[in-house]
C-alpha cells in the first residue's frame, strides 16, 4: 500500500504541473518570429536572417523575420515588448534601439532593460572615420592634428542624430579633446553620396560600408573605433593604437525577448544561437557582411546591454544629444 500511495502521489504532482511547464517541454511548438526594427539589408537584417534560416534547420517549425522599420526603431522594438512572453517573438535589435534610444529620448516607450530579457549578442560592427581623396590626413595623428589645426570644426557626415555612428564620432571627438560639427543625413546612403562627391569630406559609418568605396579609390580611410584591428581590414589602424588609448565604440546587432519569457525557454535559445554564431561557415559569413560574430551567455549580454546603455547616456550628456519622440 505504501507504494501504491506513493505511486499514486506522483501521479498527482504530475498532473498538477502548470501548464507553463508542460508548455515549455515543448517549444517551439509553432513558428517563432524575429522581429528587426530596421528594413531589410542593414547589418541586423542581415545578421538576424542568416541566424533564422540556421534555427529553422533546427527547430521544428520555421524562424522568420519580419521587418518593421522607421522611426528609430521604437515601433519595432516596441511591439516585442507588449508580445507574448512565450518564446514564440523575439527582437534583433542593435545599439541604436538598445542602448543609444534610452540615452536620447526622454519619453521612449520602452524600457530596454525592463521589459525584455536578452538572449545573446550576435553580431559587432566595426566603425571607422572615412575621408574623401582630398582631405590632407590618412591615418588618426593626421586627422587629429587636422582637427586641433582647423579654424573652424571639421564638418563629419553622419547616418543621422543619434544613430550609433553619430554617437561613437562624439565620443571619439571626447577621447580626443577636439571639436567636431556633425552634419546629419537620412541613413547612410546620401551621406556617402555627398562624401564621394566632396560635398562633405569626412563621414564616421562601418567599416562594411565604407570599404567598397575605399577599395575602388573613391575613399579613404582615416582609422577604426575598435579597440584592435580587424581581422579582414588588418591594414587599418586603430585610434586606440595611435591617438586615443582605451577607445572602443562599435555598433552591434543583439537578440532578445519578452520580458518574462521562461528561463528554460531563454537557456534553450541562447543555446542553439550561440552554436549557431560558432559554426565556421556561419562566421565567414557574417565576417563577409562587414561584421564580428560575438556570441555570449544570457548573463554576459546582460551586463553587456547595462554597460552601453551607461556609456552612451554619458555620451549623450557630455555631447548634448537629446531627440524628441
Amino acid at each position: 500500500m505504501p507504494g501504491r500511495r506513493r505511486l499514486l502521489a506522483l501521479a498527482g504532482a504530475s498532473l498538477a504541473l502548470p501548464m507553463a511547464a508542460r508548455a515549455q517541454a515543448a517549444w517551439p511548438d509553432r513558428p517563432v518570429r524575429i522581429v528587426v526594427p530596421f528594413p531589410p539589408g542593414q547589418s541586423t537584417d542581415i545578421v538576424a536572417r542568416l541566424v533564422a534560416d540556421a534555427l529553422s534547420a533546427r527547430w521544428p517549425h520555421r524562424v522568420v523575420v519580419e521587418n518593421r522599420g522607421g522611426g528609430a526603431g521604437v515601433p519595432g522594438m516596441e511591439s516585442v515588448a507588449r508580445a507574448a512572453a512565450d518564446g514564440t517573438t523575439l527582437v534583433a535589435g542593435s545599439i541604436g534601439p538598445m542602448a543609444v534610444n534610452a540615452a536620447v529620448m526622454p519619453r521612449l516607450p520602452y524600457d530596454p532593460e525592463r521589459d525584455f530579457a536578452p538572449i545573446t549578442n550576435l553580431s559587432m560592427v566595426p566603425l571607422c572615420i572615412v575621408a574623401h581623396p582630398s582631405f590632407p590626413a590618412s591615418d588618426p595623428a593626421g586627422f587629429l592634428a587636422a582637427a586641433r589645426a582647423a579654424a573652424q570644426p571639421l564638418d563629419v557626415a553622419t547616418a543621422g542624430p543619434a544613430s550609433g555612428a553619430h554617437m561613437a564620432a562624439e565620443l571619439l571627438a571626447h577621447r580626443l579633446g577636439v571639436r567636431l560639427n556633425m552634419v546629419h543625413y537620412r541613413g547612410s546612403g546620401p551621406a556617402v553620396t555627398d562624401l564621394v562627391a566632396g560635398n562633405v569630406r569626412l563621414m564616421t559609418d562601418s567599416l562594411a560600408s565604407a570599404l567598397p568605396q575605399v577599395r575602388a579609390g573613391r575613399l579613404k580611410l582615416i582609422g577604426v573605433s575598435t579597440a584592435q584591428r580587424v581581422s579582414w581590414a588588418p591594414d587599418v589602424p586603430t585610434f586606440a593604437e595611435t591617438v586615443a588609448p582605451g577607445h572602443e565604440a562599435v555598433g552591434w546587432n543583439g537578440l532578445a525577448a519578452p520580458a518574462g519569457t521562461p528561463a528554460e525557454i531563454l537557456r534553450r535559445i541562447n543555446a542553439d544561437v550561440v552554436a549557431v554564431l560558432r559554426d565556421p561557415a556561419i562566421m565567414r559569413r557574417i565576417e563577409e557582411a562587414g561584421m564580428i560574430a560575438d556570441p555570449q551567455t544570457t548573463e554576459q549580454f546582460a551586463a553587456f546591454l547595462r554597460a552601453e546603455i551607461l556609456r552612451w547616456r554619458e555620451v549623450a550628456r557630455i555631447a548634448n544629444v537629446v531627440l524628441e519622440g
